[in-house]
């Protein structure tokens, strides 16, 4: 191999993750609008927290089954396809609601199986942008660290200015408004990638040994998930946030929207909520990303959980006024928006580019599992004992699931860094063949 001569720099280029910040940064904030705009529009039409909860089921259920498998088939079609399919079907899903709606024709079960075909083809569209990163920062010559910050960055502040968008427009025009953006907000997305993405060799098809068949599809969707039991950190990543996921899903879809309709004043305070959480989440992104390697992963990591977990919902049930928990949601938002980095980082650390989509698919169904009953839990909860005791129960879950990092000894794994030798030696050679040549950076 022969070294780059002294006087040629390395050429970068930043468009593609310029690219897929964009799209990540519209799409997200189209899709804070329909955080707010659909329990809302539920809780409108039917009155009924627990009708919520259903919606919420719905809508996550498909999560699960679309992250499970969604690994394999994001490498054989081309992490650039799946995230334009993805924006677009997610985009017609969404905009038939309202149109329905106006129509005089929407029923309860096509709400419940519009949300279902979009939590179907969100996340596929999410881990294809999600698993290029490392690609995209070598390309942008910048590390996998920094990128991460930048791209949790944008998508805190994302979620910021469309919560706030979501609560004004609901007030000024109505839930059906806020989602017919959102349609449109999908389809900027996919624009987006498929002006930048196009020509980036990791956002297309991967190459593979053999014809396609479920037997070649189930073993390497079988080697995302052994790759990933074995990694106990990994596991224990996925066991923790899979807890957490499903009470925040509780959080945003029922309890959330339920106290600020009974409590806080409306739709705008919902918005106000969510915006301090992603501005402050924001915050916390970017002071991790410049200063956030100084410190032990571990640390920062238990206390920055520990900040923005349960705090929210024991400050709401003795609450019902907006201070409190506006502050409350800055303290936790700033906490949350270290957590992403750190994860970020430990999995691109720990697990081989040439698994990183089957790992990525497997872990994000296990990170989801408990979404759907998170929503329908606390519908149900809410319905039978009250927001209080729904509130209180979820953040005493919440207080106990984050107390793992500094009760189980594979959390130490966050500090010890990547294991080269043993996450190239568990690569199997089926996945070595099938993986496309890094992009080049010369």
């Amino acid at each position: 191999m022969h070294a780059l001569p002294l006087d040629e720099p390395r050429r970068t280029d930043k468009r593609p993750l310029v690219g897929v910040l964009a799209a990540n940064t519209i799409s997200i904030a189209g899709s804070s609008l329909t955080l707010i705009g659909v329990p809302w529009f539920v809780l409108q039409t039917t009155d009924s927290a627990g009708r919520a909860g259903i919606v919420a089921f719905c809508a996550t259920l498909p999560v699960i089954v679309a992250a499970l498998v969604g690994g394999p088939v994001i490498d054989r079609i081309g992490r650039r396809r799946v995230s334009v399919a993805s924006d677009l079907i997610s985009g017609l899903s969404v905009g038939a609601i309202p149109l329905l709606h106006y129509a005089g024709v929407l029923e309860f079960w096509m709400l419940c199986a519009l949300m279902a075909v979009g939590g179907l083809v969100h996340t596929p569209g999410l881990t294809a942008r999600a698993v290029l990163l490392p690609n995209l920062a070598e390309h942008a010559g910048t590390t996998i660290t920094r990128a991460a910050g930048l791209y949790d960055a944008v998508s805190r502040g994302a979620r910021m200015a469309g919560a706030a968008v979501a609560g004004l427009l609901i007030v000024a025009f109505g839930a059906e408004t806020v989602l017919l953006l959102d349609a449109a907000t999908f389809g900027a997305s996919a624009l987006l990638v498929t002006a930048f993405l196009r020509g980036v060799p990791a956002a297309e098809p991967q190459r593979t040994s053999g014809k396609v068949s479920f037997g070649s599809y189930r073993a390497e969707l079988a080697e995302g998930w052994a790759f990933m039991t074995r990694t106990r950190l990994l596991l224990g990543v996925t066991v923790m946030v899979m807890m957490t996921n499903g009470l925040d899903q509780g959080w945003s879809s029922v309890l959330l929207p339920v106290h600020g309709r009974e409590d806080l004043g409306g739709a705008t305070a919902i918005g106000l909520m969510i915006s301090l959480f992603g501005g402050f989440a924001l915050l916390g992104a970017l002071l991790y990303g410049m200063w956030g390697e100084r410190f032990p992963r571990r640390a920062v990591f238990t206390a920055a959980f520990l900040l923005s977990g349960a705090t929210r919902y024991v400050v709401a049930a003795l609450t019902d006024t907006t201070l409190p928990l506006a502050v409350t949601m800055a303290l936790a938002g700033l906490g949350a928006g270290m957590l992403n980095p750190i994860l970020t980082t430990v999995m691109y650390e720990q697990v081989p580019e040439a698994l990183r989509s089957r790992v990525s698919g497997v872990a994000t169904a296990g990170c989801e599992l408990t979404m759907p009953m998170g929503g329908l839990a606390a519908g149900l909860l809410v319905d039978g004992f009250g927001i209080t005791t729904a509130l209180l129960l979820f953040g005493g879950t919440y207080l106990l699931t984050t107390l793992s990092p500094m009760v189980f000894p594979a959390w130490r794994g966050l500090d010890a860094g990547p294991d080269v030798s043993r996450t190239e030696s568990a690569v199997p050679d089926s996945a070595r063949e099938a993986s496309s040549p890094r992009p080049s950076a010369k």
